[in-house]
């Protein structure tokens, strides 16, 4: 097949995902200042739709990550055809695990899906080791890091306010949520829409269209819409189980788990890390209510939000891997 209409396949599914990732990704964002009823849905999914476009068009660390540390896209036989089994394996869980209300990580899912496709491809000598390590690192430590200062930003917030009146803690922080989950909408953006300018821009070197890692313009502009207008379509499935099911946030912990996640995710896009936004926000969700009350959690419902973390990257690798085979045999 000739190379731009597989460049062109890659670009729609990119975007597609880039699609999916915002309205599957939104939900964590705004899911706590809307169940606190600081913000309303449609200004809460207005606001998450501009400041994740924004913070889309800023930075590229990310996106120069992913395209390069999994595998080295100029190496790659067949690299085009790897990235449209990725995003066919990458989109399908998404999907799977939104139709369920299941606050899955994109991230992990790409990720997953691009390795188990160059191992299908290349075999493990097409991955580089310490690149990949590198993401799966930050990975599993940003949520760990996130359930300790949601916890501590919780426990300070409790002794300060201890003695003032609970209707007026929850008057103030309800007006101090819309700065927080702005916050927390730029920061998605400031990542997660720079997975699919990464895997643009390592399909367009894999083709032998660009010597570099490089983020051309135009493929940060297409992210960062098709993130916004994917943000704009909301996840109410998702809302409803981080923003209720996970326990009873008041404005106060909203505010807290907001300030914990958009610290961590901005931290690591400073530091060039792809992180998942969905463990990070979950986590700090976790810590908050951890130090509000530990029983005051369902843990029961933690424990499946945690398991499917924990089998995304190998589900994803092994349907990218199928996806790849199923292709060769047509290529």
């Amino acid at each position: 097949m000739d190379i731009y209409i597989l460049v062109g396949i890659v670009i729609f599914l990119a975007l597609a995902f880039d699609f999916i990732n915002g309205f599957h990704d939104t939900a964590n964002a705004i899911a706590t200042s809307v169940s606190t009823r600081a913000l309303s849905p449609r200004m809460a999914i207005i606001i998450a739709s501009v400041m994740n476009f924004v913070g889309a068009m800023l930075f590229t660390g990310v996106a120069k990550k992913i395209g390069g540390s999994v595998a080295d896209p100029a190496k790659l036989e067949n690299g085009v055809e790897i990235v449209i089994a990725t995003l066919i394996a990458a989109i399908a869980w998404n999907l799977l695990t939104w139709w369920f209300g299941i606050p899955s990580s994109s991230s992990h899912a790409l990720i997953g899906s691009l390795a188990g496709a160059v191992v299908s491809a290349e075999g493990f000598a097409g991955i580089n080791g310490s690149g990949f390590i590198d993401i799966v690192k930050a990975l599993i430590l940003s949520p760990l890091i996130a359930f300790t200062i949601g916890f501590i930003v919780m426990w300070i917030l409790k002794l300060i306010f201890a003695k003032s009146s609970p209707h007026q803690i929850n008057k103030g922080f309800r007006t101090g949520q819309i700065l927080t989950a702005a916050f927390q909408s730029f920061t998605h953006g400031t990542n997660d829409a720079q997975k699919a300018m990464g895997i643009i821009t390592f399909a367009l070197v894999a083709a032998e269209l660009q010597d570099t890692l490089d983020v051309p313009f135009w493929v940060k502009l297409s992210a960062a819409t098709a993130m916004a207008l994917g943000t704009s379509v909301g996840g109410w499935k998702i809302i409803k189980t981080m923003g209720t099911k996970i326990f009873k946030i008041e404005p106060i912990n909203g505010f807290a788990a907001d300030i914990t996640s958009a610290s961590v995710i901005m931290t690591a896009t400073l530091t060039h890390l792809p992180v998942s936004t969905t463990h990070v926000i979950t986590s700090a969700i976790l810590g908050v209510g951890s130090a509000k009350r530990f029983s005051a959690v369902k843990w029961a419902l933690a424990g499946k939000i945690v398991i499917a973390w924990v089998i995304t990257i190998p589900i994803t690798a092994i349907l990218a891997a199928l996806v790849y085979r199923i292709m060769a045999l047509f290529m």
